[in-house]
């Protein structure tokens, strides 16, 4: 539970009265609960939220859980009350084992310190002998990267430097336990492919346990086989199958996206004798995101005021950047769309097509008799996250456009 706003009750009486009903062992007259930990509401002085309430849940030995939810849904501060940085106003947490946190950039580390000695320190505050952290000392300084830069303040390192660093120490060093925060999308791609790598070492291989947040789905679905799933501070679904959790984490996010009746939309050019009414993907209004190698296919209601039998659809896939992906047009097609008052078309995108994690949109146009009826951009958003487009649950590393399927041979 934290308290919003000023900490005081404002006047010296409230305050000795608080403290004598504190002495008797009753409830404080001045405490105020926020049943829900809901940050787009604003909070009254002197409230009291609960960033987490009624979580129970066990990990075992082994275990790599995902830890997932919208930003403020109390992922961290779980992880804080597991590292012991912050202690739990009711309840108790049990850990056999030796933890290491890797909770924010430099997590731990003592700016004025160099980079030895601060791995020296670290090791030392989890228990480790010196003879230990010698034996691991270079794999650290070489996972990390920073041999040049191992007997300088870390306070002169970048922000990467430093959870390079961090996250060597907490995954070399002999610890059971291993919490990570969402502090790998600092680092550059080879790195963030490196540190999943070893996280799937130390709980594969090596059996130890980790408990991971991050939005990054695709690498949640990597590394973890369990997750839970947080909102506003309350357990939405327990520990389950890690597939289960990401597919209603996803639902959950984008429920309330993408709201607004296209018909009523007024942004839009052309001379309105055909308009475009809905637009929907893959059949489903109910949710906006989609796996990399699912099906993709659009349906397009339409209103005519003309008496033109034949019309052309044109439907274009834009990346998050605005770059154009792909153009469909039904011009390209041998059979001519034949149009009435009103209807619905459908575009079939081939299934070797397949986008990456990532969002997109749509833009949408309907020309007749070589004149735009209507034209709206960003008529739809949505969402691609990693699916097993390639049949192995591996995701190719680096910036591409489309996936293909393919096949390597020995000649």
């Amino acid at each position: 539970m934290y308290r919003l706003g000023e900490v005081g009750t404002g006047t010296l009486s409230h305050d000795l009265k608080r403290w004598w009903y504190k002495v008797r062992g009753k409830e404080d007259p001045y405490l105020k609960i926020g049943q829900v930990n809901d940050r787009t509401q604003r909070a009254e002085k002197g409230e009291m939220v609960w960033a987490l309430k009624d979580i129970s849940f066990e990990v075992k030995e082994g275990e790599v859980l995902g830890i997932i939810g919208r930003n403020g849904a109390g992922k961290s501060t779980l992880l804080k009350i597991l590292s012991r940085i912050t202690s739990p106003t009711e309840g108790v947490v049990k850990i056999k084992g030796r933890i290491a946190s890797l909770l924010e950039v430099g997590t731990g580390f003592h700016p004025e310190m160099t980079g030895r000695e601060n791995i020296y320190m670290n090791g030392t505050i989890m228990g480790m002998r010196r003879t230990e952290i010698d034996r691991r000392l270079d794999e650290i300084v070489e996972f990390a990267g920073i041999a040049k830069y191992l007997d300088t303040p870390v306070k002169r390192y970048s922000s990467g430097m430093t959870v390079r660093l961090g996250f060597a120490v907490a995954a070399h060093l002999n610890a059971e336990i291993l919490l990570v925060d969402e502090v790998l999308a600092v680092g550059d791609a080879e790195f963030q492919k490196k540190a999943l790598g070893k996280m799937q070492e130390v709980s594969h291989d090596q059996g130890r346990t980790v408990l991971f947040v991050s939005h990054n789905m695709g690498a949640v679905r990597s590394i973890c086989n369990k997750g839970l799933l947080l909102k506003n501070g309350i357990l939405l679904r327990n520990v389950s199958d890690i597939e289960i959790i990401i597919d209603e984490y996803i639902n959950e996010i984008y429920k309330h996206n993408n709201l607004t009746k296209i018909e009523d939309t007024t942004d839009r050019k052309g001379t309105g004798e055909i308009i475009i009414t809905d637009f929907i993907i893959n059949d489903n209004q109910k949710t906006h995101i989609f796996k990399s190698g699912e099906p993709l296919s659009v349906e397009i209601d339409y209103k005519s005021y003309t008496n033109t039998p034949q019309a052309r659809f044109i439907v274009s896939l834009f990346n998050h950047e605005g770059v154009c992906i792909s153009r469909f047009d039904s011009e390209l097609d041998d059979t001519p769309l034949q149009i009435s008052n009103q209807g619905r078309i459908k575009l079939i995108i081939n299934d070797n097509f397949a986008l990456p994690p990532g969002r997109y949109y749509f833009n949408a146009a309907i020309m007749s008799r070589n004149l735009l009826t209507d034209h709206i951009e960003k008529i739809k958003f949505f969402e691609i996250v990693s699916g097993n487009f390639f049949n192995n649950r591996k995701e190719p590393m680096g910036k591409m456009i489309c996936y293909v399927k393919h096949k390597w041979v020995n000649l």
